[in-house]
């Protein structure tokens, strides 16, 4: 279940930093309430996770679930390049989000 919750906050972290984009610096209310909702309820869901889990290992996997999706979702939301070096580098973070999770258990 840690792990769930690990992942899911990973999404919502992915989910307020596109949101920052839409809040266009604070001054739009509903995007700005929802980014706000999504970093809190992230950052709870990692404390929960980190009951369970190791401090290095879940805050690891939380930042790169949350840099590979942002980085996707800026490639398709937004029109950020999306090359070879680009998609390489997300797939080396993705090999370590796994092999941590393999090596935790």
């Amino acid at each position: 279940m840690a792990w769930l919750l690990l992942i899911v906050a990973g999404l919502l972290e992915v989910g307020w930093a596109i949101g920052l984009k839409y809040t266009e610096g604070f001054t739009r209310l509903w995007p700005s309430v929802f980014t706000l909702a999504a970093m809190v309820l992230s950052v709870v869901l990692l404390g929960v996770a980190m009951k369970s889990l190791p401090v290095g290992t879940s805050y690891a996997v939380w930042v790169g679930v949350g840099a590979v999706g942002t980085a996707l979702l800026g490639m398709l939301l937004f029109g950020e390049p999306a090359s070879a070096g680009r998609l390489i580098s997300l797939g080396l973070i993705v090999a370590g989000i796994v092999g941590l999770k393999l090596a935790s258990g």
